[in-house]
């Protein structure tokens, strides 16, 4: 058997102002540190044997606490920008209530939540996913058919990308995905072919 645990980072300072991030680099709220201390005590005895995270600081934070909180610093470590946020484009650093007065809850819902919506200048959910899947299939699933316990450490974005592929889930179904900060999500698998984990929970 082989583990994949996917972790949100904690809340960013630009989440606790509810501000549109994507590929602005904010580092952790305090309350962000304290889910990232939450979610190493949800991973108290399981043994990681490779961290992939993306190359954004609120990601990098969340799993420097995660693993210092565990006494596993050493880990094994990759970082790509292929699992940063998605780009929200010009509604980077623009308040969520603000827009979503603007230009109607429709609108505001199509560019956050959709699969497809893309906001000016920036990325859809679709977008996320291509270049999420490539660095899934050459990195990190071949860490895990080697029978490395792998930890991911990303964003509410790819990672809803990586867990649609995962669970086969509709445009529709991930449009209503919520990845918490603090909960780790957890797959097991007993084979190691794309598509084939057989069990997932949040811890």
């Amino acid at each position: 058997m082989t583990d994949l645990i996917l972790l949100r980072h904690g809340q960013s300072q630009w989440n606790a102002e509810n501000r549109f991030t994507g590929w602005a680099e904010v580092p952790l709220s305090p309350r962000g540190e304290e889910d990232a201390r939450t979610a190493a005590k949800k991973l108290v005895g399981r043994k990681i044997d490779k961290l992939h995270t993306s190359s954004m600081q609120r990601a990098i934070q969340t799993a420097d606490i995660v693993l210092s909180e565990l006494g596993m610093n050493g880990v094994p470590t990759e970082r790509s920008a292929a699992l940063n946020e998605r780009n929200y484009g010009d509604l980077q650093g623009m308040n969520k209530d603000e827009i979503r007065r603007k230009y109607g809850e429709e609108q505001f819902m199509q560019w956050r939540r959709s699969f497809e919506g893309r906001p000016p200048n920036g990325e859809s959910l679709s977008d996320t996913s291509e270049r999420v899947l490539p660095y899934w299939r050459s990195n990190i699933l071949p860490d895990i058919a080697a029978g490395s316990n792998v930890l991911v450490v990303a964003h509410g974005n790819s990672i809803r990308a990586l867990v649609k592929h995962l669970d086969g889930l509709s445009k529709e179904a991930v449009a209503k995905l919520e990845i918490p900060w603090d909960a780790p999500l957890f797959y097991e698998s007993s084979e190691t072919v794309d598509g084939l984990f057989i069990t997932k929970n949040y811890i």
